[in-house]
C-alpha cells in the first residue's frame, strides 16, 4: 500500500501543465531538463507545456546569459469556468501543501526505519 503507483498511460488527476508550473514556481531558474526530470516528461514535452502556458498568460521568462528565469503570474485565473474564481496561486498553494505532506510522510518513514 505505500508503494509508488505504477506508472500508466490513462488519465491522471494532476495535469502535467499543473507539474510543470509548480516546478518552475519551485525554483524559478530551473533548466528544462530538471523540468523534464522531476515531472517525468521528455525535454520536448516540457518546452511544448512551457509554450502553452506562456501563450495562456500564465508564464513569462526572460533570458539571463544561457538561462532562462521563469515569472508565474499568480493572479491568473485557472482556465476551466468550474474552477473560477480560483488562480494560479490557489492551485500552487494546494500543490505545495501536498508536496510538504509527502516530505513529511517520507521523512517519517525513513525515520521509522532506524
Amino acid at each position: 500500500m505505500d508503494r509508488a503507483p505504477e506508472p500508466h498511460a490513462g488519465w491522471t488527476f494532476v495535469t502535467n501543465h499543473a507539474r510543470v508550473l509548480a516546478a518552475i514556481a519551485a525554483d524559478h531558474s530551473t533548466r528544462v531538463r530538471d523540468i523534464a526530470a522531476r515531472c517525468q516528461l521528455t525535454e520536448r514535452a516540457v518546452q511544448k507545456i512551457i509554450t502553452d502556458l506562456e501563450d495562456g498568460g500564465y508564464l513569462t521568462h526572460t533570458r539571463e546569459g544561457r538561462s532562462n528565469l521563469y515569472r508565474v503570474r499568480p493572479d491568473t485565473l485557472l482556465r476551466h469556468p468550474a474552477d473560477t474564481p480560483a488562480t494560479v496561486a490557489d492551485l500552487l498553494a494546494l500543490l505545495a501543501l501536498h508536496d510538504a505532506a509527502r516530505s513529511t510522510t517520507a521523512t517519517a518513514d525513513v525515520h521509522n526505519e532506524h
